[in-house]
């Protein structure tokens, strides 16, 4: 326990002063996140196969790449991304047949590299699009996920008795996914009206954001599968007493993500 705490303190340290300074410094801290988190899905994969060095280092270029490019990649033209999209395709899949060896780099390999490529640069690049957009929305992303999470543990805890997905989390259940939910969206919704905008209809606000709490917990659910499905503990230990940075980043990711479909009516 004392571990954790004072890796939570230090990443507080580091990662609330990038937040502010916001520009090029939080650029390039979400880069090194987007990095580590491929590191952490391609190191579950090699649990089953070994994914290709060179393949490996392709996928965190092209995650950097999504990441830097920011905006850019979504204002350019259906054509540009067009040939993008077809250039990542031909070096994913072109290897599968010069290695030759499935124990090595089979096409299942490759759709799940690719596959976790284009999810992991869109998930680090909406970091990138919503801080642009304002400071306080990436606020009020952590402040859903940070609560949700906060209080499902503690509802579970107390007066959890209903299993909620077993097989993938045995600790987790529907009074603590429901527990989560209601604080989860009830404080987040209170900062947005004081901090962002105190016009907006407040049954639209509190709907949106029960619903981003509630795919916050999906993608700590998704995540948890993927460590079940590969049998592992943790993505990494590059955390102490954390795990890895998906472990510490599940929820939010999701949640950034619903955010952008979100964010042109809130």
């Amino acid at each position: 326990m004392k571990t954790r705490i004072i890796s939570a303190i230090v990443m507080c340290l580091i990662a609330v002063p990038i937040l502010f300074i916001g520009g090029l410094p939080f650029k390039i801290m979400v880069i090194v996140l987007s990095i580590a988190s491929m590191y952490e899905i391609l190191k579950a994969r090699s649990t089953k196969s070994k994914v290709p060095l060179l393949i490996r280092i392709l996928s965190y270029i092209l995650v950097s790449l999504f990441v830097y490019l920011g905006t850019s990649v979504y204002s350019a033209n259906y054509e540009i991304i067009y040939k993008i999209m077809i250039g990542i395709f031909l070096l994913y899949f072109t290897p599968v047949v010069f290695i030759n060896d499935t124990e090595k780099y089979s096409i299942t390999d490759a759709l799940y590299v690719l596959g976790c490529t284009l999810f992991i640069g869109a998930a680090y690049n909406s970091f990138i699009i919503i801080s642009n957009n304002s400071i306080n929305y990436l606020l009020y992303l952590l402040l859903i996920t940070i609560t949700t999470d906060t209080f499902a543990y503690f509802t579970g805890y107390f007066i959890g008795k209903h299993k909620m997905c077993e097989k993938i989390s045995p600790k987790k259940t529907w009074e603590g996914a429901v527990g989560g939910s209601l604080i989860g969206t009830i404080v987040p919704s209170f900062f947005y009206l004081y901090m962002i905008n105190p016009n907006i209809n407040i049954y639209l606000l509190l709907g949106i954001t029960l619903l981003l709490s509630i795919i916050g917990q999906i993608g700590d659910l998704f995540f948890s599968s993927i460590k079940r499905h590969y049998k592992i503990k943790d993505f990494s230990n590059l955390i102490p007493g954390h795990g890895g940075i998906l472990d510490r980043l599940d929820s939010i990711i999701f949640v950034a993500l619903a955010f952008i479909l979100c964010i042109s009516i809130l």
